[in-house]
């Protein structure tokens, strides 16, 4: 076939085309680490097109981060989150053909769903370098134990045709190479995400907003928890905690930030333990630098984790954390040092935590500073950017497609609006 107008005149001039696939551009750190890496490799060497389908109900749309980034989403419906023989068929077909209409040389897929469909849809149309990034771990937790073993087989598959797998943590490579045997080492890269962290470094200058909205008496401390409200997030042991919180001292409210299929029945929890007067659910909400900035601790209740973006974005904001000790959570959080670790599903111990860090101020205070530091150090866009067109030219260098060479990193500037 032969290559169309922009293929032609990309390989004219030297760059080259990388298509970007994800099911969908839902609240979370996946969509904006495909809406960072498509706004920064879109340059003299690489040109990126983002492929993407819709979001579902309750889950929190951030198109407006691509919008921001001027970045323009080639939307295929049928890529959803949900299993459906008939929408899947009819995405990967579209997939084929779009890829042979744009002839990238490299396709980059993210999450589950969206690395099936887009790898398998890439060996067909015959993209010549293919990658994955794993943004959580879907072989446990996540499903029952039938369709935990399809998944660790369908990545065994596709990664006999994938050039590199993407681990975004030591441990969730430990688990990819080592565990469920899905790639070799070798082709297996650890490269942490990268968000743009800026706004939460100044989120100070937004302190008292969310409490002015709140209508939160003086005094009073909050405690928040952000994320998607699904079984996963196990919101049920921070409403346990909450309780728990409330039997020492009163002087306590709690922030809910997030929507997903538990809400109805997470609201009827709050009122079944008497929490209603103390509890505050926000939805989804664009001003997070607003909201971090009247929280005194952030929480996150996880059964499995990969590289959770609320910690990493409260931590960038100087709130002290307190996370249950899964997935990648401990690449981020170093117990008593940046943040304070608790055992999954241990409410008491939660809660324990919570009070210690409402009870000193000056412990709130480090664990934010030295987290910050953390943070910022290796969850800026700039070097996510940077990492990824490392990888990309180490791989065209490996298919003899051009000289392996390090160009500028490029600027700040490229990652914001």
């Amino acid at each position: 076939m032969r290559p169309d107008g922009n293929a032609a005149r990309d390989r004219a001039s030297g760059s080259y085309t990388v298509v970007r696939v994800i099911a969908r551009l839902n609240v979370g750190g996946p969509a904006i680490h495909t809406v960072l890496l498509t706004a920064g490799l879109n340059d003299e060497t690489f040109r990126s097109i983002l492929v993407t389908g819709t979001p579902g109900e309750h889950e929190g749309d951030m198109s407006y981060l691509a919008r921001q980034h001027r970045v323009e989403p080639r939307i295929i419906p049928e890529i959803g989150r949900e299993l459906s023989w008939r929408n899947d068929l009819v995405a990967f077909v579209k997939l084929v053909r779009l890829l042979r209409e744009l002839r990238p040389q490299i396709v980059h897929t993210h999450t589950s769903k969206a690395g099936a469909i887009g790898r398998a849809a890439a060996i067909v149309a015959g993209v010549p370098i293919r990658v994955h990034t794993n943004h959580g771990l879907t072989f446990r937790g996540y499903f029952g134990p039938l369709k935990s073993w399809v998944v660790v087989w369908t990545e065994r598959l596709l990664g006999r045709f994938t050039d590199r797998v993407v681990a975004i943590s030591e441990r969730q490579r430990h688990e990819i190479c080592d565990v469920h045997h899905v790639m070799p080492h070798r082709r297996c890269a650890m490269i942490p995400l990268g968000f743009d962290l800026r706004p939460f470094t100044v989120s100070e200058n937004r302190r008292g907003e969310l409490r002015r909205a709140l209508g939160c008496p003086d005094g009073r401390q909050l405690v928040g928890i952000v994320g998607r409200l699904v079984p996963i997030k196990n919101h049920e042991m921070f409403l346990e905690a909450a309780g728990q919180i409330l039997n020492v001292r009163t002087d306590v409210g709690f922030v809910i930030v997030g929507d997903g299929e538990l809400r109805q029945a997470l609201e009827r929890s709050v009122h079944g333990r008497a929490l209603s007067r103390h509890t505050h659910f926000l939805g989804w909400r664009q001003d997070m630098d607003a909201v971090y900035a009247d929280l005194d601790v952030v929480v996150l209740t996880s059964i499995h984790e990969g590289t959770p973006v609320a910690l990493i974005e409260a931590m960038a904001g100087g709130r002290p954390v307190v996370s249950t000790d899964v997935g990648g959570v401990s690449d981020i959080v170093e117990h008593e040092k940046t943040g304070l670790l608790v055992s999954p599903g241990d409410a008491e111990g939660c809660a324990q935590a919570v009070l210690r860090l409402l009870a000193d101020p000056s412990m709130r205070e480090r664990l934010g500073r030295e987290g910050r530091k953390r943070v910022l150090a290796r969850y800026g866009a700039q070097r996510l950017v940077g990492d990824i067109r490392d990888l990309y030219l180490e791989l065209l260098a490996e298919k003899g497609m051009r000289a392996a060479a390090k160009v500028p990193r490029p600027p700040t500037s490229l990652l914001t609006t």
